[in-house]
């Protein structure tokens, strides 16, 4: 294997606007995003994030991803090495018109929220009957 075909990509955190009130820390979650002709699907890799701790929220037209991580380890337990950064997150997402949003469906399995965004039905072509008076 090349350099180029292995590439570590380090965490970003997110960068939040104002002063924060609590001393927690917020990282994008690296995403696939893919489209086929009825729907276009998100991937988002949230280890160590459970079903229970990810909320999805849609409010104008903005899709809003927060996953709350539980903390590493056991009780009592000491750490001795935490290579792996701590911390929740975070990613917006603005939703095209093409978007059925009624319809936008989400499920969490090992870490990765999969987001299946359906996409509305185009108006078919019909013939209008003219009624007479």
């Amino acid at each position: 294997m090349t350099e180029k075909e292995i590439q570590v990509r380090e965490k970003q955190e997110v960068q939040q606007a104002g002063e924060p009130t609590k001393p927690e820390r917020y990282f994008v979650p690296p995403v696939d995003i893919y489209e086929t002709d009825e729907d276009v699907t998100v991937l988002a890799d949230m280890p160590g994030v459970a079903k229970d701790g990810v909320e999805v929220r849609l409010e104008d037209d903005t899709l809003t991803i927060k996953g709350t991580k539980g903390g590493n380890g056991g009780e009592g337990e000491r750490v001795l090495l935490r290579e792996f950064e701590s911390g929740h997150y975070l990613r917006r997402f603005t939703i095209a018109e093409i978007i059925d949003q009624a319809k936008i469906e989400a499920t969490m399995v090992d870490g990765v929220l999969t987001l299946k965004l359906p996409k509305v039905e185009p108006a078919k072509p019909r013939k209008i009957v003219v009624q007479g008076g």
